[in-house]
Formats: C-alpha cells, structure tokens, sequence
C-alpha cells in the first residue's frame, strides 16, 4: 500500500492512495484551514468504521442474512495533551434486515473486533480501548432491538 499527501495551502492538503482516489483535509479557520476538509484524526476514525462495517457486511452475507444496510456510528474520546490520540472508540452498529439473528449479528461484530479489522485492531494495540454495540432493526418495521 502506498500513497502521497500533497501541501496545497494554508494547511490543506490533498492525500492520494495507490487505488488512485483521493481525499482533501484541512484544518479549521482557528489553525490558518479553511474548513474544507477532513481532519486527519477524522479520516482515522472513518477508517476504522469503514474497515469494521465493511467486515460486519461481508460476514454477514457469507452467512446468507438478508441484510439491506448497516451504519456504524462513531464516537472517540481524545486525549486533553498533545499528542491528542484516541484514548477510545466506540462503534455502534445499526443493521437493518430481514429476520436478522442478534446472535448472528453479535458474531459478525465480534470476529470484525477480534479479527478481522486491521484499523480497530491497530489501535487496540497502540493501547486505545475499542468498544462494540449494534442494534438490529427489521426491514418494514421501526422497531429496534439493541444489545
């Protein structure tokens, strides 16, 4: 894996991966930005929602469940000194679906933690606590059972 990030200006950059896509950060008015793109500490949290649903989904399906979506919503506590790293993460999954198993959805979250996800499993390393919660919400209805 490779990629480049390249000075556009004030403190905006344009970061490229090999894959060929790219993403604009930059820093808020406060820090010389103009607030027009992600932070840096951002795109890490994204990436390690993006690398853990991506396992939820796909573990899912090899399991035939009839999933039709999945949104993991992402909380981080940052440390008050510089550096400012994550001292935690939580992800929250909210999968919607037809006849979905908590206990088959609990196992997709798991493996992804335990596993699979590169990103969380980095960070855990690194010392920052990683923490997983999913509700299941069934296709047609509003109603929601949470774990």
């Amino acid at each position: 894996m490779e990629g480049t990030v390249t000075w556009v200006d004030g403190v905006r950059f344009v970061g490229t991966a090999s894959s060929g896509h790219s993403v604009v950060m930059d820093g808020p008015e406060s820090a010389g930005g103009q607030n027009a793109g992600l932070r840096p500490m951002e795109l890490m949290l994204l990436g390690v929602g993006g690398c853990s649903s991506f396992d939820v989904v796909q573990i899912l399906r090899k399991a035939r469940a009839q999933v039709e979506s999945c949104v993991a919503e992402l909380s981080a506590q940052r440390a008050d000194a510089v550096p400012a790293v994550f001292e935690s993460v939580h992800l929250h999954f909210k999968v919607r679906g037809q006849g979905l198993k908590d206990g088959q959805v609990a196992r997709a979250v798991a493996l992804s933690a335990e596993k699979y996800c590169s990103a969380s499993l980095m960070l855990a390393a690194g010392g920052v606590k990683i923490t997983h919660s999913h509700e299941i919400v069934e296709a047609g209805t509003e109603e929601e059972r949470s774990s």
